[in-house]
């Protein structure tokens, strides 16, 4: 079944589950302190999905492979963000675990999008 709708696409979900869990996870007090890497994460996460939405809005299959490597890299940005937060105390071993789980799944879903507009 081919996707009508970028919210029928399973990466778009599981990004929009990513930004609401990085959104939750900011708005704790540690992050109260740290605006800077508060507003990083949060656009970083927004940047994911807003990437894909973008990209399969373009109905051309050559810009929606450029938007998901976008999306991608986007991903990669919140991970390394992630560890930031959690080495300098904001984030507990078992939050960066969960949430590390949660973005490497999608960058792995989002590498096989990219990889099936490859091959088309």
């Amino acid at each position: 079944m081919k996707a009508a709708r970028f919210e029928e696409l399973i990466a778009w979900q599981k990004a929009r589950l990513l930004v609401t869990e990085i959104y939750r996870v900011t708005a704790g007090q540690e992050f109260a302190r740290d605006f800077a890497l508060q507003s990083q994460m949060r656009r970083a996460a927004v940047s994911i999905m807003s990437n894909i939405a973008e990209g399969f809005e373009r109905a051309r299959r050559a810009e929606f492979h450029h938007f998901v490597i976008i999306a991608k890299a986007s991903c990669a940005e919140v991970r390394s963000q992630l560890y930031v937060a959690h080495d300098v105390g904001y984030l507990p071993d078992s939050a960066l675990e969960a949430l590390l789980a949660q973005a490497e799944e999608l960058g792995r879903i989002l590498g096989g999008l990219r990889g099936s507009l490859e091959k088309k």
